[in-house]
């Protein structure tokens, strides 16, 4: 039988178990208005670039509820990708979080491991996000106590930095104790904004995807704009380089979840190999991974801007 209550001290005690590094919860409500009008002018201003599915089922992200019918709970959980590897230096470098399977296949699987062991059925107590739907992830995040979002627009867990996936459970029961958010701990620093080469960064979390590294590498479809090969640095996928300079990853721990560590042929190739490179070493290499979202051309294209051929 199903408790008339959600257990907070429960949930959160299944999720350390299964491995997750935070566990908050908050009642499914609507967001705040002052949260929803940054989000409409943010769109309006066009920063969300090519991303049209941000600008989608608006009405979705905005309310839990539309999403989940008779939703009463968000439970925001984090999952630590930080391997501490590193690829070879001789080659090209990948944002972090795609060095291993891809997240959302391993964020999904824990989040259906978390929602059994409280006693729960996906579809009839609620549902399972991870990056899948039209939930504001980051927003939960905060409102679930679990960090605050710092001027690069990432979520901060304090003594542990931001390395992290986010997943989602929207049940349809109340619990018995709710979270409450963490005030921001990033003060005067600004050195994500200083450190972001393409300037895409203005503090308070705001990022302009017209410019951002990362969504041009992996989001962009078509040329890159010119001049972007000198701004990649060594990075063909993604950037980490706001994540890299935030003081508060020096807190960062590696993972235990090996299915985010890289796989030895990714770590031994070289520039020489990536410049080269053809379909059927591309799947080889990417099976089950992130990186397939940009596509082998993709890929491609960003190799090639990056070694000056085109695009630089």
């Amino acid at each position: 039988m199903t408790p008339l209550f959600l257990s907070s001290e429960q949930i959160k005690a299944e999720a350390r178990r299964l491995g997750f590094s935070a566990c908050g919860l908050a009642p499914a409500e609507p967001l705040p208005a002052d949260y929803a009008d940054v989000l409409r002018r943010w769109l309006d201003e066009g920063c969300h670039a090519g991303m049209a599915y941000m600008e989608n089922h608006l009405t979705l992200r905005l309310d839990p509820r539309r999403l989940v019918e008779g939703a009463r709970t968000v439970v925001s959980v984090a999952l630590n990708y930080f391997t501490g590897q590193e690829l070879s230096p001789r080659g090209y470098a990948f944002a972090r979080y795609a060095h291993g399977r891809d997240y959302h296949e391993v964020m999904r699987r824990k989040l259906r491991e978390l929602l059994f062991a409280i006693g729960l059925e996906e579809h009839r107590h609620g549902r399972v996000f991870c990056d899948t739907a039209p939930v504001a992830e980051r927003y939960w995040a905060v409102r679930c106590g679990l960090g605050w979002t710092g001027h690069n627009g990432q979520l901060i867990i304090p003594g542990a930095g931001s390395y992290f996936f986010l997943g989602e459970l929207i049940l349809t029961q109340p619990a018995d104790c709710y979270d409450l958010p963490q005030r921001a701990r990033c003060g005067i620093c600004r050195r994500c904004v200083e450190a972001c080469p393409a300037q895409a960064l203005s503090g308070g979390g705001k990022v302009d995807a017209r410019r951002c590294l990362s969504c041009l590498t992996i989001e962009h479809r078509g040329a890159l704009p010119a001049g972007t090969g000198a701004l990649m640095g060594r990075c063909v996928y993604g950037c980490d380089r706001c994540a890299e300079v935030c003081p508060w990853n020096r807190f960062a721990s590696p993972t235990s979840v090996t299915d985010f560590f890289s796989s030895d042929a990714l770590r031994q190739m070289t520039a020489e190999d990536w410049q080269v490179l053809d379909v059927e070493q591309y799947r080889r290499l990417f099976k089950g991974s992130a990186v397939k979202r940009v596509k082998f051309e993709g890929l491609v294209r960003n190799i090639s801007a990056l070694s000056g051929k085109k695009n630089g």
